[in-house]
């Protein structure tokens, strides 16, 4: 898989940790990385350190002139995470996932006092070819966070489907919020993406997620 970007097209960029270790270990973790899924997302140099311990709130509030990028759909696992990218210019997606992947690893370290590598090189990313396949990328990435109660989900085997959507949409590191009541994290993504996609029932975003499984399985978390 060759991280080759055209201008004008959405890509669905994904990496793990070095041997699958864990790279967020608890909510500050998470809520780090969201922040910077904002602030990385510029051609001018944001300051996170001008904020004295700001809140999410806050480091949304940072003016943000223009973007690398467009994000249309993002999620935080334990051990890797998704993002649905649009290349705004060319090398505007390998610059995006380079300042994120370099500041995410700078805190980590420094917090958990260790050095080297965070993420496996390069990422990975597969085109997205046209408007159904975001629907079912967008539904794919909504969908990792089922492994944490049904890890068989890709596979079509759901013990609780009540359950699963109640997970689902209480689960605080992923966009699907953005679609249906989170405000607060609404602004990491590009209102553009907004009028692609309408969020599914779970029943049928389980189904779009899984068509996008079978097919791409081998090569996606």
């Amino acid at each position: 898989m060759r991280n080759s970007f055209g201008p004008g097209e959405w890509y669905h960029c994904f990496s793990r940790g070095i041997d699958k270790r864990i790279v967020f270990k608890e909510p500050k973790d998470y809520e780090r990385f969201l922040q910077l899924l904002y602030i990385c997302n510029s051609y001018e140099k944001l300051h996170r350190s001008d904020l004295k311990n700001p809140s999410i709130e806050e480091v949304f509030s940072i003016p943000r002139p223009s973007t690398l990028v467009s994000i249309g759909a993002y999620c935080l696992m334990p051990n890797h995470f998704h993002l649905l990218l649009k290349e705004k210019k060319p090398g505007s997606i390998s610059n995006f996932m380079r300042k994120l992947g370099t500041a995410y690893t700078m805190y980590f370290n420094i917090k958990y006092d260790r050095s080297g590598g965070l993420f496996t090189r390069p990422f990975r990313s597969r085109h997205v070819e046209d408007d159904r396949y975001i629907q079912r990328v967008i539904q794919y990435i909504h969908s990792n966070p089922a492994e944490l109660s049904e890890p068989k989900w890709k596979v079509g085997v759901v013990k609780n489907i009540k359950l699963l959507e109640l997970n689902l949409r209480k689960y605080s590191y992923s966009s699907l919020g953005a679609f249906t009541d989170n405000l607060a994290t609404r602004i990491i993504l590009d209102e553009i993406i907004f009028d692609i996609e309408t969020q599914l029932p779970p029943s049928k975003m389980l189904a779009e997620a899984r068509e996008y499984y079978a097919e791409y399985g081998k090569v996606t978390p």
